[in-house]
């Protein structure tokens, strides 16, 4: 067996192509970095061009806070309250009308279809947990539904006490009540159900009422009535779980081309405050993508794994990871916290 030596030339060539496969690499991370940097692009303005603040959607209004360990889709959230230093109880017109004062640009409000077609703002599937009544609530009547307490179920210590009980009696609303009590203000509506029963409800709804609809800053829920809703109103911004976080994904997946996801225009893209370390561009080439993108961008509380829901950005002390010029909407369970803080 023989082998050939190489030659001087042959290595000077390896050794250029490896400099240059290096070179390449390293150019492209840069064209990367600087692309997505913080440090070379600023937001002085929002799209409007005036100066930027955000803005708050109060999740169910004032309302009593409750434990979020361990919760689950069965979970009666009345049995597991926090203490508060407020009376106020969710989905209701004292509780709204306080979340207005205390700064929300939006409500955040629940529907339930009932049998005889109304729809009643309540939260539960069913009435046990919240209420003095029993059974599913889109089976009951609207007659049935508004003389419940719908106090009766909160309890801050375990059962020992029930200090809301006999306060709530004739509190739950119907949508209708809503609108007449706040002329004006924005509501984003969550459909309960993915029944398109409710979807078409909530059409029918709005045909005898337009003058309501400029007031319905969105409306999400389940994909099929969400659906039904959009087909009849594709001016009004309507979004599922689903799509409110898949252009998030999309764009953490491609955003470092700086490429902006077809699925995000017009989007409503809701961004957990302790995972925007993922967002490419993160602040303001982000937003500033968003912005053009037509995406309304919502930041939520910190995403913690298994847990059910979305959680609301409640403590005041993270506003402080919020860029200056970040002009979108901050979804809270605690708008008594985060209204003072955020003036």
């Amino acid at each position: 067996m023989s082998s050939r030596k190489q030659s001087p030339g042959m290595w000077r060539r390896a050794r250029r192509g490896l400099f240059s496969l290096v070179a390449i690499a390293v150019l492209a991370l840069l064209t990367v970095v600087v692309a997505n940097s913080a440090l070379l692009f600023r937001i002085t303005t929002g799209g409007d061009g005036t100066p930027t603040a955000p803005l708050l959607i109060a999740h169910r209004g004032v309302h009593q806070p409750f434990d979020t360990v361990g919760l689950t889709n069965d979970t009666c959230t009345a049995a597991r309250s926090l203490p508060t230093d407020h009376h106020y109880l969710e989905n209701t017109v004292p509780s709204m009308r306080a979340a207005f004062a205390l700064g929300a640009s939006v409500v955040e409000l629940d529907v339930q279809l009932t049998r005889d077609g109304s729809l009643a703002v309540f939260h539960d599937w069913t009435l046990d947990c919240r209420t003095d009544g029993s059974g599913v609530t889109h089976e009951a009547t609207w007659s049935e539904l508004r003389l419940l307490d719908i106090g009766y179920g909160y309890t801050a210590d375990g059962g020992e006490t029930y200090p809301f009980r006999g306060t709530g009696v004739g509190m739950m609303p119907r949508l209708e009540d809503v609108f007449e009590a706040f002329p004006g203000r924005s509501f984003l509506i969550e459909i309960k159900s993915n029944d398109p029963a409710v979807g078409e409800a909530l059409v029918r709804f709005f045909d005898v009422h337009p003058a309501w609809l400029p007031a319905v800053w969105g409306v999400y829920g389940g994909p099929r009535p969400v659906s039904r809703f959009a087909a009849t109103h594709p001016g009004v911004r309507t979004f599922t779980a689903g799509s409110a976080i898949g252009c998030l994904t999309e764009y953490v997946k491609g955003g470092w081309t700086g490429r902006v996801p077809g699925v995000c225009t017009d989007a409503t893209v809701y961004a957990p405050v302790n995972l925007t370390w993922l967002l490419w561009g993160w602040p303001d080439r982000f937003l500033s993508r968003m912005r053009a993108a037509g995406a309304t961008v919502v930041m939520i509380g910190p995403h913690v794994p298994g847990n059910v829901g979305t959680r609301g950005f409640d403590d005041p002390g993270l506003l402080s990871r919020l860029p200056p010029s970040f002009d979108g909407y901050i979804q809270t369970d605690r708008i008594e916290l985060l209204g003072p803080a955020t003036r």
